[in-house]
């Protein structure tokens, strides 16, 4: 980082979804596609890569002749390319415009950035397929540029130059140079350390608590010798309040309780009883008395 450029001399996804370049994780998938795409440019293009002019921002309706009329005013043009799509003919909204000299390319990237051609401000910059290393496409989430509304901003270009990074020079910024499964190995080994530093604050926590509670549970309550001693040990408490046996025997034993209780039952029972036989006998004279008035 103690190089720093605005602009990006080398492709790199992660940092060109970045505004200051020291990102070390993804922000989107775009970036993460970015990263694992492996772009090759395309062989069948013609032309010097460093004579080479892109023309972004185009109008729908602007021809390869209109291209020619604007652009020519700048230099001799060797070749232009209007890209348009191979089903429906219909213009992409970019071209590439390759000059005859380099003073040429140099004065209409100067001048013709943001001019105004057919009601669209145009976006005018050197061609980065063939001359940027690591380049990817914007269809592959790379590119330069974007939109504040597609919340997708590629940063280290001439559109969008990278910002300087506050903490420039302090600490380490990781450079993301490898391949996937590097990304991937980093991505892992910091999420066990993550881990592991949360395990051990838990578990110090925990330990923290618990001897809290064991502290707070002794100062309040005394320990077992000071409860005995306030309140009497077990001994005492028997010896005040008579043991089991003396308690039983002033009070009568288990099985003697048993056995009254049961006994009143039975009495219950058998009052109960004698009272209902002698409803029935009061019942059966006023029965045949019932009988005899019937006949």
């Amino acid at each position: 980082m103690n190089e720093w450029s605005p602009i990006a001399n080398v492709y790199n996804p992660l940092k060109a979804g970045s505004i200051d370049g020291t990102d070390l994780e993804p922000h989107d998938r775009a970036v993460w596609r970015a990263m694992f795409a492996r772009y090759k440019p395309n062989k069948g293009v013609v032309g010097d890569p460093l004579l080479t002019l892109y023309v972004a921002r185009l109008n729908p309706q602007t021809t390869e002749e209109r291209l020619r009329e604007v652009f020519s005013k700048y230099g001799q043009i060797n070749g232009l390319r209007l890209v348009r799509d191979i089903v429906t003919g219909f213009s992409k909204r970019y071209a590439f415009i390759e000059y005859k000299e380099e003073r040429s390319i140099v004065r209409a990237r100067r001048e013709a950035n943001k001019l105004v051609v057919d009601q669209n401000e145009l976006f005018v910059d050197f061609e980065q397929e063939r001359t940027l290393k690591g380049w990817t496409p914007r269809r592959l989430g790379g590119g330069q540029g974007g939109k504040k509304e597609s919340g997708q901003l590629r940063f280290g270009g001439k559109d969008r130059p990278f910002r300087k990074p506050i903490s420039l020079g302090i600490g380490h910024v990781q450079d993301w140079t490898g391949g996937p499964r590097d990304w991937e190995r980093g991505s892992r080994e910091r999420e066990d350390r993550h881990g592991e530093r949360e395990r051990e604050d838990r578990h110090g926590e925990r330990e923290r608590g618990q001897s809290t509670r064991h502290h707070g549970r002794e100062a309040g309550c005394g320990g077992r010798g000071e409860r005995e001693a306030g309140c009497g040990g077990r001994g005492e408490r028997e010896a005040g309040c008579g043991g089991r046996g003396e308690r039983e025997a002033g009070c009568g034993g288990r099985g003697e309780r048993d056995e009254r209780d049961r006994g009143r039952e039975k009495d219950s029972y058998r009052e109960k009883y004698k009272s209902s036989d002698g409803e029935k006998e009061d019942r059966r004279p006023s029965d045949k008395h019932r009988h005899r008035d019937r006949r």
